[in-house]
């Protein structure tokens, strides 16, 4: 062990008898709970997730992320910067705890775990607080069911400066593993915001300046010829069923997105990435004035 990886040894024991972290075991009522979560075979009202690893921590203290527990290995804990990660969370949650080595790798879903691990919770925005900047750029996922694709699209939509994502006839938790994971933190960054039914979600569209846009096959107007600007509602449907009739109207805008080969459609998250980042470089190049 190097002198540095001593120094950050120490100092580790030092927070932890200092803040009071308590050893428990694989069977505590803390290991079940944080292992439900993760498999995902619970009912999850309260939004959990499980963040694992110095990135995440990272991403939990730049977001100020609520904590429910704060969980570490002190044998997989060998750097200062990682040590300092502990310390400042540690400062925001009640419930620490130091496990074993082995009792962590049941846990982990790393080859290499760096002994870091937090049950938090993801925010959850009031719809009435929203207020959306002028030109704003809106995600609205009807009916998306594969968790891997709505993670992939918050991680896009973060990408692209959309400013919120909306889910309506929702499909998937937020706090599913697999979309957290997509999502590589964004699921902390974008707003999302759930609506009961497509009335609900579109009568605020329009209430607030929004154009509707429906991505769709059938359209023969393509989505390179819309000027876009203005507020934007992007509709993306279902990997299944596409979207929902209730969008069609009057005065929504269907938009397709060209295909050249033998397949007749993109994959959601793709079509998404093509429409969300045409409507933002047309505002304002993809950056914000």
């Amino acid at each position: 062990m190097s002198v540095a990886e001593q120094g950050a040894k120490e100092r580790l024991s030092l927070l932890i008898e200092e803040q009071r972290f308590a050893a428990i075991g694989e069977q505590n009522g803390v290991i079940k709970r944080i292992k439900g979560v993760i498999s995902n075979s619970k009912p999850n009202p309260e939004r959990l997730f499980v963040a694992e690893g110095l990135w995440a921590f990272k991403k939990l203290i730049e977001f100020g992320t609520e904590l429910v527990y704060l969980a570490v290995c002190p044998d997989f804990i060998y750097t200062n910067e990682a040590v300092s990660a502990v310390e400042e969370l540690s400062s925001r949650v009640a419930d620490r705890f130091t496990v074993s080595a082995k009792t962590f790798e049941k846990l982990s879903e790393r080859d290499k775990p760096d002994g870091l691990l937090a049950l938090a919770r993801l925010p959850q925005p009031d719809i009435n607080d929203f207020r959306p900047p002028k030109n704003a750029i809106i995600l609205v996922l009807d009916a998306v069911e594969i968790p891997g694709n709505v993670g992939t699209m918050l991680r896009m939509a973060d990408g692209a400066a959309v400013d919120a994502m909306f889910m309506v006839n929702r499909k998937v938790r937020l706090a599913h593993p697999k979309l957290v994971k997509g999502s590589m933190g964004a699921v902390l960054s974008i707003p999302v915001f759930e609506f009961e039914s497509v009335s609900a979600c579109r009568k605020w569209l329009y209430d607030h300046g929004f154009t509707v846009y429906l991505a769709d096959t059938r359209a023969t107007h393509s989505y390179f010829e819309e000027p876009f600007g203005n507020n934007v509602a992007l509709i993306m449907g279902s990997e299944r069923y596409g979207i929902s009739r209730e969008w069609y109207d009057e005065r929504a805008v269907m938009i397709s997105i060209p295909m050249h080969g033998s397949c007749d459609s993109l994959n959601v998250g793709v079509a998404a990435t093509v429409l969300c980042y045409e409507a933002s470089i047309k505002r304002d190049g993809g950056k914000r004035g």
